[in-house]
């Protein structure tokens, strides 16, 4: 094992000198920061910056988000992906503002218990904002002390996640923050996985795996799972005012956000069976796409119904509404759906 004040002193000297600028490390705020944290769960940082911008100075306080509509929340995170982490959060910041006066408690434990707040969130928010001495183990930080190591355990084990923050504790006891950014940038900037900058690491001689060859061995993960393929129609009917049907999701993926009709194409269901209506579609999709989700792939064909219906022909669920192409942002639509929208836009000329 290296020397633990000089692997330091080298990485937090060069994170001071090739940090790149992000907003959320211009501030103290930990609203501010718990906010960062939970935009770049996986999501690269140039697309952050835009979101957070918008979303702060949308909801620039504790108390303004935590009188929000949820519907206005989801607005403000269209396209960012993973909603479930906007929802999280709202309920988190409601909490912070009925049981600790609207200030992010400076306790881990109290943090943690916080909806939506796992061990990387406690330990990133309370580190930067507070100082606490809390290791944060994300993946560039599992890559660069998996090869300062040259340590061959599976990064992908619950326990190698225990055994990498309780190593990495005695390097938390001051400048925690600083500390634990410096170690996630040196990954994200040097310790790359594919192309590591080695000759430019501050840290390469205390790097075991540069020293013995390993550097691309590592780290060791598990083969992911492959990912479950779901064909889905989307089906586009418009109505003699052209307005377009659209429906509120009800499942637990995207719930509550808006989308046009849409069945897996294996389902019993039918849009049909939905509107009490034999409508007839284009028998080819007169568009297709797919869209990534972490463990799951949506193979989309969109159909047209092959003429307008008459309003008032339909008796529609409650989560079913007539949406005017140029209505869009009034309602939160999920990324697969926005582009389905855009294409529409274009042949309606919008």
């Amino acid at each position: 094992m290296f020397k633990e004040s000089e692997f330091k002193s080298n990485l937090v000297t060069w994170f001071e000198e090739n940090q790149r600028e992000m907003p959320w490390r211009e501030t103290n705020n930990p609203y501010y920061i718990w906010l960062s944290e939970v935009m770049l769960q996986q999501t690269q940082v140039k697309t952050v910056i835009d979101y957070y911008h918008r979303f702060t100075e949308r909801f620039p306080t504790i108390d303004a988000l935590s009188h929000a509509h949820e519907d206005d929340v989801l607005k403000y995170w269209e396209g960012l992906g993973y909603y479930s982490r906007a929802r999280n959060f709202h309920t988190a910041i409601r909490e912070v503002a009925d049981k600790y006066q609207g200030h992010v408690p400076d306790d881990p434990e109290l943090f943690a218990d916080l909806k939506g707040v796992g061990p990387y969130t406690q330990a990133a928010v309370m580190s930067i904002a507070f100082n606490q001495p809390l290791a944060t183990v994300d993946g560039n930080v599992f890559r660069v002390w998996s090869r300062l190591n040259n340590d061959y355990r599976d990064t992908k084990l619950q326990s190698t996640r225990k055994a990498f923050e309780r190593e990495l504790l005695p390097y938390v006891q001051s400048e925690s923050g600083t500390f634990n950014q410096a170690m996630m940038e040196l990954g994200a900037l040097i310790c790359t996985p594919k192309a590591p900058l080695c000759l430019f690491c501050p840290v390469q001689a205390q790097c075991e795996a540069f020293e013995k060859g390993s550097v691309l061995e590592l780290p060791v993960k598990t083969t992911k799972v492959k990912k479950k393929h779901i064909k889905q129609h989307v089906y586009i009917v418009k109505n003699e005012n052209n307005e377009y049907l659209i429906e509120q999701r009800t499942q637990k993926l995207l719930n509550q956000m808006w989308e046009f009709p849409m069945y897996e194409s294996d389902s019993n269901e039918s849009i049909q069976q939905t509107l009490g209506q034999d409508i007839s579609f284009s028998e080819k999709p007169i568009y297709t796409l797919k869209h990534q989700f972490t463990h799951l792939t949506w193979d989309i064909s969109v159909f047209m119904a092959d003429s307008n219906i008459l309003k008032d022909s339909l008796n529609l669920p409650e989560n079913m509404a007539w949406m005017e192409i140029t209505e869009k942002e009034s309602y939160n639509f999920p990324v697969s759906m926005t582009k389905i929208y855009n294409f529409i836009s274009q042949i309606e000329d919008v």
